[in-house]
């Protein structure tokens, strides 16, 4: 009997740390879209760092495969992943405008190929598909009309929205992991649920 219930108490602590990380995230990802500029440069030293961490682990890797066919590709990307970790850590501002003026591009002309796909195929959603292509294509415009001041805001808004619905997916799934967990040990100790209908004993039954 002590099993279950220790388990239950395990599991009832991990749904728990998972709301709590899910509303620190929801947090950070409101402060980020109250701060953008200061969201778009956290985001760009962190993408730095984790090119440069990437660049050691594969430059280890690549330690480790000496001898093999893939030793030189492995060192040339490992060194590659320095190089841009250390470009992006020392001129984050220059990498935030490079990225947007790509984020824009690639708006654009995933906007145009919505538009002319839709008007050319004719589909079932083809109304869907204009909505979408006409969407992508009038932020594109907007962000490379306004570049490079976008730059502060276009980046730093992308990944706090990011922080915010992972930070709710992850709360929603720690209070609804908490609330099965209450459910299921209710059941297993016999208490019926508050559905305001009486309970029946057994003894009822068997009469």
């Amino acid at each position: 009997m002590n099993e279950p219930t220790a388990e239950g108490r395990r599991l009832n602590r991990s749904f728990g740390r998972l709301a709590l990380l899910g509303a620190l995230l929801v947090i950070a990802g409101v402060v980020g879209l109250v701060y953008t500029g200061v969201a778009t440069l956290t985001s760009m030293l962190l993408f730095g760092w984790l090119l440069l961490v990437g660049g050691l682990v594969g430059l280890l890797h690549a330690v480790d495969s000496r001898g093999t066919n893939y030793f030189w590709l492995g060192v040339a990307v490992a060194a590659l992943n320095l190089a841009a970790g250390v470009v992006v850590i020392r001129h984050p501002v220059g990498t935030a405008e490079a990225l947007t003026m790509f984020a824009a591009l690639l708006f654009l002309t995933g906007g145009v190929f919505r538009l002319v796909g839709s008007v050319v195929v004719r589909g079932p959603q083809m109304g869907w598909t204009l909505l979408q292509g006409a969407f992508g294509l009038l932020l594109g415009l907007l962000v490379l009309f306004d570049w490079p001041h976008s730059s502060l805001y276009v980046l730093g808004c992308f990944f706090s929205l990011a922080l915010l619905f992972d930070g709710l997916g992850l709360l929603a799934l720690g209070i609804g992991g908490r609330r099965i967990l209450g459910v299921v040990s209710g059941r297993r100790d016999g208490r019926a649920p508050h559905d305001g209908s009486p309970s029946k004993s057994p003894e009822r039954e068997q009469k």
